[in-house]
């Protein structure tokens, strides 16, 4: 979970999120802010809150986005280690550029209205892992979380 400050989201909306909360609690030093990106692949997550998860094919990037520019990186994976890397590599991934965010709620073909906004990543961010092709995960079945039914 990001910042939303260096977000528009937060900055043009107001809107907060766990990652600037947690900053403006405990200070930037002591919160650590893992973004994670990719190009393409599936995902499980469900059409609108309170509605069944599905297997959804996640659309290739947009070109223009942070996920599109380290999917031309030609890496399958990668880590970026923003807090104590270079300055070169902080200044560049300020941006900003558009960003993807998907979680629970996923929908492709409102894509680029409901997924995707202008974000500095350096500033969002601790660091940022990017899964060129990603695998949806599998939900646990309630009776192997028991007694918990997570």
């Amino acid at each position: 979970m990001g910042d939303a400050r260096a977000t528009d989201m937060g900055q043009r909306r107001g809107e907060v999120n766990i990652g600037q909360l947690m900053r403006e609690e405990y200070g930037r030093g002591k919160v650590f802010n893992i973004g994670f990106t990719t190009h393409t692949g599936t995902v499980a997550a469900a059409d609108d809150w309170d509605t069944p998860v599905q297997l959804k094919d996640v659309r290739k990037s947009m070109p223009g986005s942070w996920e599109h520019l380290f999917h031309k990186a030609a890496m399958p994976e990668f880590a970026l280690d923003l807090r104590s890397g270079s300055q070169d590599l902080r200044a560049a991934l300020e941006g900003p550029l558009l960003e993807r965010a998907i979680g629970v709620i996923y929908r492709p073909r409102t894509e680029r209205q409901s997924h995707y906004f202008y974000a500095s990543l350096s500033n969002q961010f601790d660091a940022v892992i990017h899964l060129d092709e990603t695998s949806a995960l599998t939900p646990l079945e309630k009776a192997e979380t028991y007694p918990f039914a997570v």
